[in-house]
């Protein structure tokens, strides 16, 4: 176990668990933080080739779906006693391609018995770079990269700020499918993967050039693979230099074949895609003026642990601490590039969280943060037009990049918003989670509460539930000093009628 200092960390001593859903491995990693260090408790890897089981439809196949579950399952026995808010999963590029991808969703969480996130690439690249900054920390500009099955992800950073964070669909699983399918190596086929890596990262030239770093550090499975095998060659000592991955690529093309490669060091579970991960290791080296690239001790899975941790620090306290969570942040950063109206957000949200504590008070805290956030950004389609804002707002949320966000819970906060206003049709087959349905009642009727954008007593509203009969309770002769809201809020009630899904009594 290494045991290395990591300042200004919470003092997190019980066990927490990140769960990282490659394209070509799964890995979980258990780890404590005892007086801010980092200590790994346990570490465990397989090889699941999700990525390779994507057919030209996008469709993941059934054997490499049952790949994934199989391994989800022997996690969730060494799981077993874990509670929820210790542990996250996370899914990388072949879940962001597969069409099918909620399909295997619903059965991998069964699985595993934790949510699972889908996050984006440029989530992804801020938590790798999360993991490489807290376990290898300097004050020194550098170049992080992260060769997966299916991605490649750059990020430009200093100390533990990221500059910038981009992510490529390249992989060595996809390139090595593509270009070396029968483990043939030739030199064509060399030269073809290189041009078409080099095509794939030729836009981040400028945004990574030399002159903004001083150190390029490889973080995960490929910059590790090859490191091996330079160091266990005598080639380098673990350090990747173009002259180094030449050498490599042409004890390739001299095997011919995957099947004779005999390189020292080369485990068995990275032979098939050694081809396209060195190829695209030998673009970036050459294309943006790595003379050496050195292995990181972080990755992304460190990297959720510690994300892990400021959620559950936020979470302790309620006012000033809760901005340690990136998602706060996030929430402030979209208010202000979609120009929201504050006052109007903030109205909405006062009223909206007071009605859903009414309904759900014992609600998980994550679940009131995510009404909170919907609230908080319920109108950001204003930007785009006034008409069908909720709309706007719904198609932005669910495409957005928002730093600490998973794109599933982003399609959650979408989904929300769409839910606004407006007949309950478009969320058919949604309604069914009894958590939304709580969240879009309060939020739908807080927007109707602020609908005239001036001050509103946002406890004036009483929300009873008894089953499927919710009764809302208005102040006596509220109706009649308040003739518009009345009106909606009956419209309200027969919408909700006509869906069949619950019943409105206005009281």
């Amino acid at each position: 176990m290494n045991l290395l200092p990591i300042p200004v960390t919470p003092d997190i001593a019980a066990p927490l668990a990140a769960i990282d859903m490659g394209s070509n491995s799964f890995r979980l990693e258990i780890a404590q933080l005892p007086r801010g260090q980092y200590k790994r408790q346990e570490y465990l890897k397989e090889t699941v080739r999700l990525g390779a089981g994507l057919d030209e439809e996008g469709m993941l196949t059934e054997a490499a779906m049952q790949r994934g579950l199989e391994c989800l399952q022997r996690f969730a026995l060494r799981l077993k006693g874990f509670p929820a808010a210790r542990v996250r999963a996370v899914a990388t590029q072949t879940l962001r391609e597969a069409k099918n991808r909620n399909a295997f969703l619903a059965r991998a969480q069964e699985a595993l018995g934790y949510p699972i996130e889908v996050i984006s690439g440029r989530e992804e690249a801020r938590l790798i770079y999360a993991g490489v900054a807290r376990l290898q920390p300097s004050d020194e500009p550098r170049l992080v990269i992260d060769i997966g099955g299916r991605s490649t992800e750059m990020i430009l950073g200093r100390g533990r700020r990221p500059a910038s964070a981009e992510s490529f669909q390249i992989g060595s699983v996809s390139l090595s499918m593509r270009f070396f399918p029968d483990g043939v190596f030739t030199a064509d086929a060399f030269r073809a993967a290189q041009v078409a890596a080099g095509a794939e990262l030729e836009e981040a030239l400028t945004l990574f050039k030399p002159a903004l770093w001083q150190r390029a550090l490889g973080s995960s499975g490929t910059v590790g693979a090859v490191a091996q095998i330079l160091a266990a060659s005598g080639v380098t000592d673990g350090r990747i230099t173009p002259e180094a991955l030449r050498w490599c690529i042409e004890q390739c093309i001299a095997a011919g074949n995957m099947s004779r490669l005999d390189l020292m060091g080369l485990k068995e579970d990275r032979r098939a895609v050694v081809g396209g991960g060195l190829c695209i290791l030998y673009t970036l080296l050459t294309q943006f003026g790595i003379a050496e690239l050195f292995p990181a001790k972080g990755a992304l899975r460190q990297g959720v642990i510690f994300d892990l941790v400021e959620r559950l620090e936020a979470a302790r306290t309620s006012d000033g601490a809760a901005k340690q969570d990136m998602r706060e942040a996030s929430v402030e950063a979209l208010q202000k590039r979609f120009a929201v109206d504050l006052a109007q957000a903030a109205r909405v949200q006062a009223t909206a969280q007071s009605l859903y504590k009414q309904l759900a008070p014992r609600a998980p805290r994550e679940r009131q943060r995510e009404l909170a956030w919907a609230a908080a950004l319920h109108e950001m389609g204003m930007m785009v037009s006034h008409h069908d804002h909720h709309r706007h707002s719904a198609y932005l949320l669910a495409h957005v990049d928002a730093a600490g966000f998973s794109q599933s819970q982003l399609k959650r906060l979408g989904d929300l918003a769409l839910g606004q206003r407006g007949g309950l049709r478009k969320l058919d087959g949604i309604l069914g989670d009894e958590s939304l349905l709580l969240q879009l009642l309060s939020l739908r009727l807080a927007v109707i509460k602020a609908h005239a954008r001036e001050a509103v007593d946002s406890q004036a509203l009483r929300l009873t539930r008894e089953g499927k009969r919710f009764t809302l309770s208005l102040p006596k002769s509220w109706a009649q000093q308040n003739p518009r809201t009345s009106y909606l809020l009956q419209e309200e009630a027969a919408a909700w009628a006509r869906s069949g899904v619950l019943e409105l009594v206005l009281a």
